[in-house]
């Protein structure tokens, strides 16, 4: 990956006022085993001084509206990818940067950014914690893997260690679940490398609802964003079978997918575009509630205007 003069900086600055603005990195916070554990940065809403949120959504005003952010290769907190020479060019886009342009997007939701559980030689991120993936991150998506519940332990850990009133109940197991905090809502955004956590999502829908307490969880979910998924794999990069997508058809989620040409008009990878187009028309087929967008089409694919992507959605 090569840096380029043309490198857009995101409009909010990331550097000494990120601590006072509310960002909170929280270091190996558990999931649902021991065995799964994930560093995670979290911004909360400011109160007085951050713009008010649209009367179309109470749930921001409750302060109980969460945005979980899964981010590609590359990114890392920034004092960790100013040290790596292939990753220092890319600084802009660190989880601090991401999290505090996520916070202008999302305002009046706490922003969750999700660090995958491995770099591997500081570029490949992998989320072996939600999907069985090789050191490259390429995944090998099953039914079955636990993603939904290791997010569910996760978010509910997080928010016990960052303090937060109102966190969601532990785990139980039983058929008669503790309820969520009061209109607790969720948005679930994958960028890149990590769109995979989300397709891997759609791939457990079926099975998670069996669940009582999983299905609860699944019900607060209100958004979810593919943005410009990509991985090193030489296929799954966007879910096409029909029965998991009936699934999130059905969810009643809405599903937004924006991309650029470095991933779905790349030459070398045609099948990425095969598999987003196909994506898409089953969406439609299935009657789900869909919004798509292809951004910079009449700019040349460049990695710049790929992470753009994470600003114009």
């Amino acid at each position: 990956m090569s840096a380029s003069a043309g490198l857009c900086v995101p409009k909010t600055s990331c550097a000494g006022p990120a601590v006072a603005s509310g960002l909170l990195r929280l270091t190996s916070v558990p999931g649902y085993d021991q065995t799964r554990v994930n560093d995670v940065l979290l911004l909360t809403p400011l109160t007085g001084t951050q713009k008010g949120c649209n009367n179309e959504n109470e749930n921001l005003r409750n302060g109980n509206a969460h945005v979980v952010f899964f981010p590609g290769d590359i990114q890392n907190f920034q004092q960790e990818m100013a040290l790596q020479p292939d990753a220092a060019p890319w600084q802009s886009w660190s989880l601090e940067c991401v999290a505090l342009t996520l916070g202008h997007r999302f305002p009046g939701c706490h922003i969750w950014v999700v660090r995958a559980s491995s770099m591997y030689l500081h570029k490949f991120s992998c989320y072996q914690n939600f999907v069985e993936s090789n050191l490259f991150g390429a995944p090998e998506h099953t039914p079955d893997y636990g993603a939904i519940r290791h997010l569910r332990a996760l978010l509910g850990h997080g928010m016990e260690q960052a303090g937060l009133l109102n966190p969601l109940p532990p785990l139980s197991g039983t058929s008669t679940p503790a309820p969520l905090p009061p209109d607790f809502t969720l948005t679930l955004v994958g960028f890149s490398k990590g769109c995979v956590v989300l397709n891997q999502i759609v791939y457990e829908l079926a099975g998670a609802r069996a669940d009582p307490e999983l299905k609860q969880f699944l019900d607060s979910i209100s958004d979810m964003y593919w943005l410009d998924g990509g991985h090193p794999g030489g296929s799954e990069t966007w879910v096409t079978d029909k029965c998991a997508l009936g699934e999130l058809a059905s969810s009643g989620v809405a599903v937004h997918a924006h991309v650029t040409p470095y991933e779905v008009k790349d030459p070398m990878r045609v099948w990425v575009g095969c598999e987003h187009r196909c994506f898409i028309k089953t969406l439609e087929d299935l009657g789900a509630c869909l919004s798509q967008k292809l951004h910079f089409e009449d700019e040349p694919a460049s990695i710049e205007n790929h992470f753009r992507v994470i600003q114009e959605f």
